[in-house]
């Protein structure tokens, strides 16, 4: 079953956005998906994108080797690589990240740790994405709300 934030439906349905658990996927196999890439794929690949497992080692590799293929197939181009963090922030649950504090406290909110720790990966991961200082939207506070934290 496909985890979609309600803070996403506006474009879900058509898939027209890369949705937060695609993008995680993303930063876990370390591709770099470009919204104009993804808008070039037939919406069962778009789908198969959400729905392929991408975990354990094994399915990192067989999800990297996938979108990489995807990708080559739609553009004629490789994609571009991104880093793969050992230890990414959003699995880390003893400490608030200071850019999702920051945007917090814009909000009048003060994430504390137990919070934090108590949200799964994928919405730390969202908030962590969210929470940048290039990324202009209003999702942050919706997704605070939906994550019931103010």
């Amino acid at each position: 079953m496909a985890d979609f934030f309600n803070f996403e439906t506006d474009f879900v349905d058509s898939l027209r956005c890369i949705p937060m658990q695609v993008r995680c996927k993303l930063d876990t196999c370390g591709i770099k998906l470009k919204l104009a890439d993804w808008n070039h794929m037939s919406i069962d690949e778009r789908e198969a994108l959400v729905s392929h497992a991408c975990s354990t080692e094994n399915e990192i590799q067989i999800y990297r080797e996938y979108l990489q293929n995807l990708i080559i197939r739609k553009t004629g181009k490789p994609p571009g690589e991104l880093p793969i963090e050992p230890h990414p922030p959003w699995m880390e649950i003893s400490t608030v990240p200071a850019t999702v504090q920051e945007k917090a406290q814009e909000m009048g909110v003060s994430l504390t740790v137990e919070n934090w720790s108590k949200l799964t990966p994928l919405q730390r991961f969202a908030l962590i994405k969210l929470s940048r200082p290039s990324h202009e939207n209003n999702n942050f506070p919706k997704a605070m709300k939906e994550f019931h934290l103010f």
